[in-house]
């Protein structure tokens, strides 16, 4: 308690915000985060989400704060700006699937099927907001057909959600087939009281600057991500993060 008072005293937000959520959680805040603007982000997300104290603990562990600022994505020039903030807090820039039994080599088709397999985990991983549409989804143009490999729904963003799983390295030609995924799906799948489709595109591993000019010109939502199935953050992500007025404004979305 004494730690509490002395951390929040100067910091009426947080003191504020930390009133709303239960002490146990309060206390593996204080104990666990050291910088003011990830202490909110895992207040305002305990609050939000309802997390239980174990599941604040996981997605402590599991660098969620470092996770989700220093994602890829075009959303702000792609979205509505009503909508941009919550999209941006709904992808990772990596997600862990250390769930998954599988071994060095493996195919997309076999990486789809176990995380099939293992769906809730899948989805807690991808945040709790999501619900599954189906996998190996079809789209039919031209008479042809066309597979997603998971297909989900955002309920807050009222969004339809396109991943694809890549085994590989990201390559700037996956932006293009995952704009005409998202073309498709708003023009044939979409209702009229939705937002715009969003892709994902999941590889084991990417280059950021390629990543950044491969979404540069796009105009479609999309945001490139890594996996791993060892849960493994690299450091240098650190220095990709948000400045902390950035931050700052993106947390003031999650109520």
């Amino acid at each position: 308690m004494r730690d509490l008072y002395i951390s929040y005293k100067d910091q009426e937000k947080l003191q504020t915000l930390s009133a709303e959520i239960s002490w146990s959680h309060n206390v593996a805040i204080l104990s666990k985060c050291q910088d003011r603007l990830e202490r909110e982000f895992y207040i305002r997300m305990s609050r939000r989400n309802g997390w239980s104290y174990r599941t604040l603990l996981n997605h402590i562990e599991n660098k969620a704060f470092e996770r989700m600022m220093a994602s890829q994505e075009n959303f702000e020039a792609n979205l509505p700006a009503k909508v941009s903030q919550e999209a941006k807090l709904s992808v990772k820039d990596e997600y862990a699937f250390d769930f998954l039994e599988l071994g060095d080599e493996y195919s997309e088709r076999e990486l789809e099927r176990a995380l099939g397999r293992n769906i809730e985990s899948f989805l807690r991983e991808v945040g709790n907001a999501y619900t599954f549409v189906g996998s190996q989804y079809r789209l039919e143009v031209g008479g042809q057909e066309f597979l997603i490999d998971i297909l989900l729904y955002h309920r807050k963003l009222k969004s339809l959600v396109a991943i694809e799983l890549k085994r590989g390295a990201f390559i700037p030609e996956y932006v293009g087939k995952m704009q005409f995924y998202l073309a498709v799906l708003n023009d044939t799948v979409r209702l009229a009281d939705e937002n715009p489709s969003i892709g994902i595109i999941l590889c084991r591993e990417k280059n950021r600057m390629i990543v950044e000019y491969a979404l540069k010109d796009s105009h479609k939502p999309i945001n490139v991500a890594s996996y791993k199935i060892v849960q493994q953050l690299p450091q240098e992500l650190k220095d990709q993060l948000p400045t902390p007025e950035q931050i700052e404004r993106l947390l003031e979305h999650i109520e």
